[in-house]
Order: structure tokens, then sequence, then C-alpha cells
């Protein structure tokens, strides 16, 4: 639900934000769940755009996923992400005790631009599941019992992933499909087909080697605070193919 009283599954298009620090993963995240992809070369974002339509059956739902960066370079663009957001990835690393310290800076920021932020749909990620038998810092319990403890009620969920070894990766972008009732939580969601998407980057570095081949490019810039450059847009083929979670 947002300011006027519609909830998330009242569009046909949504935005997902990803929030967190740098490093912890988020773009990672995006990667394997879009392309089953990853690699541990790391480049900081500035602002990628991923978009992606999928068939619903009744409806075309379209959906734009905002990787942002993983500091406060840019509030103006940050505080736009967060009003125009139907829901939330907030990511932090298992392995890191201040990637968690962010996340609950990034609610705060939530929670003060956002009247209704206890019906916008959040997931709380914890990545770098793989490490955690040599190195973890931050225990699950502890992370549920401040959202579930210390929070006000929300409509979120908690969960550990591995964006390296695809752990629980689709589960929290079928997460946000029961969180936003667009599917309930005993549905069939096996159904959903992707038909179309695209990708636009505002990071530095422009094309990226591990996205998907491009099928049109193009480019345009701005100047100043909050209208980075989009360096790079890519658009694939639109032939509808089955996705199953």
């Amino acid at each position: 639900m947002n300011n006027n009283g519609t909830t998330m599954s009242d569009y046909e298009r949504i935005r997902l934000v990803i929030l967190g620090g740098a490093g912890v993963g988020k773009s990672c995240i995006v990667k394997r769940f879009l392309t089953n992809t990853y690699s541990d070369k790391y480049r900081s974002t500035v602002e990628d755009l991923y978009n992606r339509e999928y068939d619903l059956g009744h409806t075309t739902l379209k959906v734009d996923i905002l990787d942002t960066a993983g500091d406060m370079q840019f509030p103006a663009m940050r505080r736009l992400c967060i009003a125009t957001a139907h829901a939330f990835l907030l990511v932090y690393a298992v392995t890191s005790a201040p990637s968690f310290t962010c996340i609950k800076q990034c609610f705060e920021e939530i929670r003060e631009q956002r009247a209704d932020f206890q019906e916008v749909p959040i997931v709380v990620a914890g990545n770098k599941l793989d490490l955690t038998t040599t190195h973890r810092e931050v225990r699950i319990e502890d992370v549920s019992e401040w959202v579930y403890c210390e929070l006000p009620k929300l409509r979120v969920k908690v969960l550990e992933v591995s964006a390296k070894d695809d752990i629980n990766i689709k589960e929290i972008f079928r997460s946000f499909l029961t969180l936003s009732r667009i599917f309930p939580k005993d549905a069939d969601d096996s159904g959903l087909k992707r038909r179309s998407s695209a990708y636009v980057s505002a990071s530095k570095g422009g094309r990226r080697a591990e996205s998907p081949a491009p099928d049109k490019e193009r480019s345009s810039s701005g100047g100043g605070e909050g209208s980075q450059s989009l360096g790079d847009t890519r658009e694939c083929t639109a032939q509808e193919h089955q996705i199953t979670f």
C-alpha cells in the first residue's frame, strides 16, 4: 500500500528497490536470479535498473528491479528510490556486523520517508551464507529479534541466502509475491512466465560482460546529482519462456 491507499498487487508495474551496504552482494543476488550467473569480481554500483515482464495469466506484471549504491554518495537518487518503491529488499552480509547496522539505517530512512512503511513488502536477506562455516558475525536469531520484536508490525520476511551457491535466491522473490498478495502462500506460481527484459546501468564502466547479450543498445546522459548517466540500456529478446520457482 502506498500513500493513496493502493497495494502492490493493484499495480501492473511495480518497483523493487534493493538497499544495503557496499560489497554485501546486492548485484550478485540480482544477477543470480535474473541470469543464473555469478561473478566474484566486485564493481561498485551507482544505480542499475532491470526491467522484466511476467505473464500472470490474467495480466502482465511489469517489474523494475533497482539495484542501488552501497554508500550515500547520491542522496537525491536514494530519496527518489525510496519514495517511488513498491517493495524493498534489504541486504546485509552474514559475515559483516557493520552491514547489519547499515540495513538498520536503511530501514530508518524508509520509515522516515514513507508514511505507509508498515504496508510495504520488505524482505531482509543475509547474503554470503556459504561463508558461515568459517566466518559468521551476524546470527539470524539477532536479525529476527530486531525485525519481529524491536520494530513495529511489518509486512516482512527474514532469510539467509547465498548468491554464490544459489541458496534461497528464488525464495527472496517468491516472498515478494506472497507478501504483496499477488499470489497467496499456497498458490502454484509455477505458471509465472517471463515475457521480456531490459537492463539500464548508471554505474561507472557502462557495459557489463556478464549481462545478457543486447538486442538493442541506447545511451543517454545527464549532469548533477540525481541525474546520473544511464550508460547502457539492454533489451533481451521477448521470447516467452517458463520461469519456475
